[in-house]
């Protein structure tokens, strides 16, 4: 991706919190049909032997991309906040009239190597753990357990597991960093008065 120096965010910890809370990642790579795009719920590994740590997911058995998965190079993109930035927000523009319209938004793109996992024992503990996690914030969690064990092993034979080991992980924030504090001040007036101050909150004070 094109990534001007001023956009960009390298620091691990940073990136893996980013996909921990943005864990929906858009799985591109190039399968037996050409070049496709699945949607999938990721589960980020800080571990892994590059350091950048490993994504696990399950997929439809339906779903081609596993078989085409063995040793195929892949690219996951993980989209945060966006939100567009009238001209109107910056002070520059009463002063001398010499801005544009833009767009503010924050990505990481994590690249490795596929592989499918067709293993039961696997798939179950898996999706136990991505249950988990994500029904720990209701009042009364959902758990696997909750339904009847022959139902949930008719499901778990109707996906596989998916892994990626990641040899590059990398953040673009295009967050107003090239404008003065001035103008980024502006922007953060503006879509916070727009109701959007999870792409404010991203913008360098």
């Amino acid at each position: 991706m094109y990534l001007p120096s001023h956009f960009e965010e390298n620091r691990t910890d940073v990136l893996h919190r980013f996909v921990q809370h943005h864990p929906l990642g858009l799985l591109v790579m190039h399968g037996s049909g050409g070049l496709v795009a699945n949607s999938v719920p990721f589960v980020l590994d800080p571990g892994g032997t590059a350091g950048h740590g490993v994504l696990r997911a399950h997929v439809a058995r339906a779903n081609p991309v596993w078989r085409d998965a063995a040793g195929a190079e892949v690219l996951v993109v993980f989209q945060g906040p966006d939100g567009y930035v009238s001209p109107a927000f910056y002070p520059a523009k009463a002063e001398h009239g010499k801005v544009v319209p833009t767009w503010n938004y924050a990505m990481v793109q994590a690249r490795g190597v596929l592989r499918a996992i067709d293993d039961t024992v696997w798939l179950r503990g898996f999706v136990g753990r991505l249950t988990d996690r994500h029904e720990a914030t209701r009042e009364v969690p959902w758990a696997v357990s909750d339904a009847p064990a022959d139902y949930v092993e008719t499901m778990l034979k109707g996906i596989v597991g998916i892994e990626v080991e990641l040899v590059a992980l990398t953040g673009k924030w295009k967050m107003s960093q090239n404008r003065p504090a001035e103008d980024r001040a502006g922007v953060i007036a503006g879509l916070t008065a727009e109701g959007r101050e999870d792409v404010a909150g991203l913008v360098p004070r």
